[in-house]
């Protein structure tokens, strides 16, 4: 006997990564010389000194017991000092910071905290898959506005004000933003802000993306009012390479925070007492490390971009983040069987940008988390 699955499930499957890395894997199980350039899995190593930090941390009397939903305050303080230092935003550390195991635990958290089932959810269009299958998986709406490359991939207002936002309830935004690597003026943010304070809409900013190639880190709360209307969420996987740790962080007004706490402290036990420790190391690093982070992904966007012209693609110099965002050459095709394509016969899995939503039709998306003499490699094979 099988019992049937939750109603929820319904609109939402397998996250496309976790169903397209097993055939990725299965081909080079079976000896195929795979390159995988679709996922932006950091394959550098972060600093020593926090490894250190973690692993002297084990023989701490606290180590292996439960930890504060709230997170240690060496931790918190430090993401404060992180966020004064780099954004110049002020953050109460007791109430204003909740560590998060990854971000994309804050993405369900957040929803959970804030939407009832019929709530509408206004959803970048090409975005981050997951807004859309938790905001499904918690029975509100998904509501798309587009982006395009003519409008920098900033929100169209005057679209937006065209629609009934009456039963809007949370707008997810995401600068530097992922899948295309555009990035936010002070004067973007102001504009969100100023349109979530008309709209009665809660914004959150998705913001693990700006320290990577990307001279101007930017934060939303940095704008005078931000915090009435708009909460952040941030990650150590991609500026300090620890993706698998499972680092994030929710950064906002104290009411803000303390009404996603309810939820988190209900769902699991604070996070590793050792991984914290090594967290609040890492946020100490100074401008060499970004420096030295960014020299290496600079030399391999470089080697992308020659691939991008050998495909006849096209792409933005002056985009930020781990990854090449390309349209693909008229006649090219659909973007996912383009993909296909290569992957089986010149064993180079590259990301379709179709996955991202109707608008990233035509486009497909290199990481740069992979090595330079790899993708040299991968453009010898074309």
């Amino acid at each position: 006997m099988i019992i049937a699955s939750a109603n929820r499930l319904n609109q939402t499957s397998e996250y496309y990564f976790s169903r397209k890395l097993k055939e990725v894997r299965a081909l080079a199980a079976a000896g195929k010389p795979i390159i995988n350039m679709g996922i932006g899995s950091p394959d550098l190593a972060p600093p020593p000194h926090v490894i250190k930090a973690l692993t002297s941390s084990l023989v701490d009397g606290p180590a292996h017991q439960y930890q504060s939903y709230k997170g240690l305050p060496q931790l918190t303080e430090a993401m404060a000092d992180f966020y004064q230092k780099r954004y110049a935003v002020t953050l109460n550390p007791e109430d204003e910071i909740l560590p998060l195991m990854g971000s994309k635990e804050g993405i369900m958290h957040i929803s959970m905290a804030f939407l009832n089932p019929g709530d509408e959810v206004l959803i970048p269009n090409p975005g981050y898959p997951t807004y859309t299958s938790v905001t499904r998986l918690v029975e509100a709406e998904p509501v798309y506005y587009n982006l395009d490359a003519s409008n920098n991939w900033m929100p169209d207002y005057s679209a937006l004000e065209k629609r009934d936002l009456s039963k809007v309830k949370l707008m997810w935004v995401n600068y530097p933003h992922m899948p295309t690597g555009a990035k936010a003026t002070t004067a973007d943010f102001e504009k969100l802000v100023a349109f979530a304070k008309a709209n009665e809409i809660l914004l959150v900013n998705d913001n693990p993306y700006s320290f990577i190639l990307n001279e101007n880190p930017q934060s939303i709360l940095s704008v005078s009012g931000a915090k009435e209307v708009a909460i952040e969420l941030n990650s150590l996987s991609k500026s300090f390479n620890m993706s698998g740790w499972r680092v994030g962080m929710l950064l906002g007004a104290a009411d803000y925070v303390s009404t996603v706490l309810t939820v988190k402290s209900n769902m699991d036990s604070g996070m590793f007492y050792g991984i914290q420790k090594g967290a609040a190391a890492v946020l100490t690093e100074g401008e060499a490390w970004f420096d030295g982070l960014n020299a290496i992904y600079e030399k391999r966007r470089e080697q992308v971009w020659k691939l991008a012209d050998v495909l006849g693609c096209t792409y933005d110099k002056n985009a930020a983040g781990m990854f090449v965002w390309a349209k693909l050459p008229e006649g090219a095709g659909a973007a996912e069987a383009f993909i296909d394509d290569i992957l089986i016969n010149k064993s180079v899995f590259i990301t379709p940008g179709s996955i991202f939503g109707s608008q990233g039709a035509g486009y497909i998306r290199f990481s740069l988390c992979v090595t330079e003499d790899k993708i040299k490699e991968a453009i010898g094979r074309f």
